[in-house]
C-alpha cells in the first residue's frame, strides 16, 4: 500500500520511519520520523514494529521504501510507502 505526500500530510502522529542513510537523515527528514536502516527492517522487523501499529516509511525517491514496504506487509506488518520519498515531501511540504 501506498499513501500520497498530501494525503500522509492530513494525518494526526503518523509513525514515520526514514530508511535512508544516518547521514541524509541528519541533514534533514520529516519532523518525528525515526532513521531505522532498511536492512535492520526487513531482516528482524519485530525488533522495530509493533505489528499493532500502523507506520508510514520513506527513503529518497520513494523507490526503496516501496520495495520494503511490500516486503514488510507480506510479514503481516502495516506499512504504508510514502509515494515520492522525501523529495516529494519537501516538494508538498
Amino acid at each position: 500500500m501506498e499513501i500520497s505526500v498530501s494525503d500522509f500530510l492530513k494525518l494526526n502522529n503518523p509513525n514515520v520511519i526514514d530508511i535512508r542513510m544516518p547521514q541524509k537523515f541528519n541533514d534533514n527528514h520529516i519532523p518525528g520520523a525515526l532513521n531505522i536502516n532498511a536492512n535492520s527492517l526487513m531482516n528482524n522487523p519485530e525488533k522495530f514494529l509493533n505489528p499493532n501499529l500502523t507506520y508510514y516509511i520513506y527513503c529518497q525517491k520513494g523507490s526503496a521504501s516501496r520495495t520494503l514496504a511490500q516486503v514488510l506487509r507480506v510479514k503481516g506488518y502495516k506499512v504504508f510507502n510514502i509515494i515520492g520519498g522525501y523529495e516529494a515531501w519537501i516538494l508538498n511540504s
